[in-house]
């Protein structure tokens, strides 16, 4: 019995949203023994495909029920693209709202090795990409030429992903079919009345230094120009009551940084100065 609740019918007879929820295992630094874990969305419409954390559901449901207006932003990817198409917006928060716009061809090289998951038959299949060498597994059995990420271009959905180096994986834990297509205008696209702005990745790359060279910027001129007193500043659990502390801080933010350095697109990693 399959225990992944699909009915293989006509994908697109309606606008609906067909959803995927992947859990997604990761090391934010490669030298972790032990993993992080977080539920993403891969949500397959009419016309888009878009992946996201799936947190950013559960907050937008609530706000909707309970009359709230609250905004979450994470570290992990926020990817549009068209659908059949390898042109992804990847959308990222650093202070202001950006949009990096790619287009990433995944070479796939199929084996003739093969599992079973959940009633599917899965087949093997290898792509290097980003730098990295990731082994996938996908079915047939679910005509949808997509998966987790930019990953996508097999001839079936993808079940599972994982680089060799176990730094990275999705799994496929769970899908339905939604009523009608699921609009994230108000919680990506529109983040806290903030509409992305296009970036290029040389623009990137320089935000992230610049970011590095004083990660507390921000946080210091509000602390600099706060004027209630009974209000607690906090950085990385450490209370600051003097201007004197931002050094050291900021230098221990530095190390974070550098240290949690992680991409999944190795070949993108930005190189932080050593003091």
């Amino acid at each position: 019995m399959k225990i992944l609740l699909f009915f293989l019918v006509p994908l697109f007879f309606s606008a609906q949203t067909h959803r995927f929820i992947y859990e997604f295992s990761l090391k934010d630094d490669s030298t972790q023994t032990e993993k992080r874990k977080v539920n993403m969305v891969l949500d397959i419409n009419p016309d888009e495909v878009k992946f996201y954390e799936y947190d950013y559901v559960l907050n937008d449901s609530l706000n909707k029920t309970q009359g709230r207006n609250s905004t979450i932003w994470n570290d992990t990817p926020a990817i549009f693209r068209k659908i059949n198409t390898n042109h992804n917006s990847s959308f990222i928060l650093i202070n202001n709202l950006f949009v990096l716009e790619t287009d990433d061809l995944v070479t796939w090289k199929l084996h003739n090795e093969t599992k079973e998951k959940g009633g599917y038959l899965l087949q093997k299949a290898t792509t290097n990409f980003g730098g990295r060498n990731w082994v996938a597994w996908f079915t047939k059995e679910i005509a949808i030429s997509e998966g987790p990420y930019k990953f996508r271009g097999l001839p079936g959905l993808i079940f599972e992903i994982y680089d060799t180096k176990d730094n990275f994986s999705f799994s496929l834990i769970k899908s339905y079919k939604l009523g009608k297509t699921f609009s994230t205008l108000s919680i990506i696209e529109n983040f806290g009345g903030q509409k992305p702005v296009k970036i290029t990745e040389k623009m990137l790359k320089k935000m992230r230094l610049d970011h590095f060279s004083d990660p507390l910027h921000e946080f210091k001129e509000q602390y600099k120009n706060n004027t209630d007193h009974t209000t607690r500043f906090m950085v990385m659990g450490i209370e600051v009551k003097s201007l004197d502390q931002f050094k050291d801080l900021s230098e221990n933010m530095q190390n974070h940084i550098r240290k949690m350095n992680n991409p999944i697109e190795l070949d993108k990693i930005i190189v932080y100065p050593n003091k």
